[in-house]
């Protein structure tokens, strides 16, 4: 199935959306940093084959959403998803997120608890502020500081680190397709790095009261922090995928829907 896409009046301008429809149980997805929905591209129509409709939402300065007027935040992030479901007329949906993504949708679940049913957290990054601070002094200070070079070498690089970091058998087509993500959104690109350093997922995570799944993949680089998600919510569902590294949910979209969709059917 091909989502639809469509444009709803935001906070901050137009929010982008791409839409399967249909009367299926709704679950809304939210990529991580920097990419945009097309993160999805692979998962939509294997979600959608289980009998979901799928919404996935461009983060403000990603994919085509306009962007915020200064430096974003997680809950600037989380204000265009109420937005997407009062123009679809959804009143309630599953929220799934990778990586930054799962800190916007958990910042969703606290901010709007009744728009939400139930919680995926793709890569959960409960972090102590120290290394929080660490992150912002070396990732985001490195997406800061990159240069736009004549020969384009900027994008070989972008390319190769993310060949190291996909997983296994990475395909070509799709590595092309993330690089091209990370430098076409109308935000500069290392904002969304820099909200999720700014954001005390731990603590947000202590304040969340609905039926909550963990997914990790122990090759993901965060993997780590999905451990001691577990460990600070014992009471959340957790699932370890086999393999896969950053871009798990274009390694194996078949697994990740299957558990998903268990998941959700639990209810």
């Amino acid at each position: 199935m091909i989502a639809r896409r469509g444009y709803a009046d935001g906070p901050f301008g137009q929010v982008h959306f791409h839409d399967t429809g249909g009367e299926g149980t709704p679950i809304v997805l939210s990529h991580q940093s920097p990419q945009s929905a097309r993160q999805f591209d692979l998962l939509v129509p294997v979600l959608a084959a289980k009998g979901l409709r799928v919404i996935a939402v461009d983060h403000p300065g990603f994919g085509n959403s306009d962007p915020t007027p200064g430096v974003p935040t997680i809950a600037d992030y989380a204000a265009v998803f109420p937005v997407v479901l009062d123009h679809l007329g959804v009143a309630r949906a599953a929220f799934a997120g990778h990586h930054t993504g799962a800190q916007v949708v958990t910042e969703v679940a606290l901010r709007w608890p009744d728009r939400v049913t139930r919680l995926i957290l793709n890569g959960p990054s409960p972090f102590t502020e120290a290394e929080l601070q660490h992150l912002r002094d070396t990732v985001t200070a490195e997406e800061k500081d990159m240069v736009h070079h004549q020969d384009g070498s900027h994008l070989s690089h972008t390319f190769e680190v993310r060949w190291r970091l996909h997983g296994p058998n990475p395909d070509p087509a799709v590595l092309t397709r993330i690089v091209a993500e990370k430098f076409i959104g109308y935000g500069e690109m290392w904002w969304g790095h820099n909200a999720a350093f700014h954001y005390d997922h731990a603590e947000a995570m202590k304040q969340v009261t609905h039926p909550t799944l963990i997914l990790t993949n122990p090759d993901d680089v965060i993997y780590d922090a999905a451990l001691r998600a577990r460990e600070l919510r014992p009471d959340f569902a957790f699932v370890e995928l086999p393999g896969g590294g950053v871009d798990v949910v274009d390694a194996y979209p078949e697994e990740w829907a299957r558990v998903v969709s268990e998941f959700l059917q639990a209810a």
